[in-house]
């Protein structure tokens, strides 16, 4: 038999569910006012905040941080210079001392390093960097980008290219300076094109395209192929092989001033050489390129014939 419950005895039983709603949604109310009452803390330093930093360094704020990529950590945790610098409530107490705050000044090439990849070492073109040319040379990230006084506003760098580069691979630079060059000085290309400054599992840091070929197939797009008859050096020693990238003295930026000069260097007698008095370069002073057209490649002909 169903017995009626009196109110009394309904609300007895209903109060603890009562009191648990109560419960998380004064929880609910309270959380953003808890969250915005203490700044936020990171270990046992504390944030001072934004506008505290320009109450001092409003200049390098304004001129020097706000207009920079590095103006979106403000955007995305809040810290905005203390991301980089750390906490800065200890340095605001004591005056502006440079001992409690995180200082690029007073650590080493490689701390600073590791401080910069620590943000920017998930990008999948700065995941070789320690194995990189420029990381073995002790080169760290400081010496190419300055995060307050940069030349050249989009990579933050000290200077614009090919300037920068040319301070240490003065090489290049001589080799940009000859006949025949890839035009880097007259601002075509960049250096940042065919080499990655942040390494690369290649040698000397070149890039190569998403299929694996060489860089250069990216301009030389009619070189790259496939092709039914493929030239070996071209697919097994790339374009160096016979081409100095840079530049040259000869057209073509070819590695020796003939063409004949640079086909023998493989195709000698009796290793790999053509034979019978088509050949013979003592009387036919023609480059082998006047028949042998399509010498990247061919879809027609073993030999490279048109």
């Amino acid at each position: 038999m169903k017995t009626r419950r009196t109110w009394k005895q309904l609300l007895e039983w209903a109060s603890p569910a009562v009191l648990l709603l109560l419960s998380i949604q004064a929880t609910i109310v309270a959380s953003p006012q808890e969250k915005n009452a203490t700044p936020p803390e990171k270990g046992t330093g504390q944030y001072a905040g934004v506008d505290t930093c320009k109450t001092c360094h409003e200049d390098l704020y304004k001129k020097n941080f706000e207009s920079t990529p590095h103006f979106k950590t403000t955007l995305r945790d809040g810290h905005g210079c203390e991301s980089c610098h750390g906490p800065g409530a200890a340095h605001v107490e004591g005056g502006g001392d440079i001992t409690k705050i995180f200082s690029f000044k007073s650590i080493s090439r490689k701390e600073a390093t590791a401080h910069c990849l620590s943000c920017h070492g998930e990008k999948h073109e700065q995941r070789h960097f320690s194995s990189s040319a420029h990381a073995s040379n002790d080169v760290g990230c400081l010496d190419c980008h300055s995060p307050h006084h940069a030349k050249e506003p989009e990579h933050l760098l000290v200077q614009a290219q090919p300037k920068l580069c040319y301070g240490c691979h003065v090489t290049a630079k001589a080799d940009f300076a000859k006949p025949y060059h890839h035009r880097v000085d007259e601002g075509l290309i960049q250096c940042s094109d065919c080499h990655n400054v942040h390494g690369t599992t290649t040698v000397r840091q070149v890039r190569s395209l998403p299929t694996g070929d060489a860089i250069c197939a990216k301009c030389h797009a009619d070189k790259q192929g496939p092709f039914v008859y493929e030239h070996v050096p071209v697919k097994t020693e790339g374009c160096s092989s016979c081409h100095t990238p840079h530049g040259s003295t000869n057209p073509r930026y070819l590695r020796v001033s003939q063409v004949n000069l640079l086909c023998l260097q493989c195709h000698s007698f009796p290793a790999q050489g053509p034979a019978g008095p088509t050949h013979d370069q003592s009387k036919k002073y023609q480059a082998c390129t006047m028949c042998h057209t399509a010498i990247h490649g061919s879809n027609a002909s073993n030999v490279f014939f048109r």
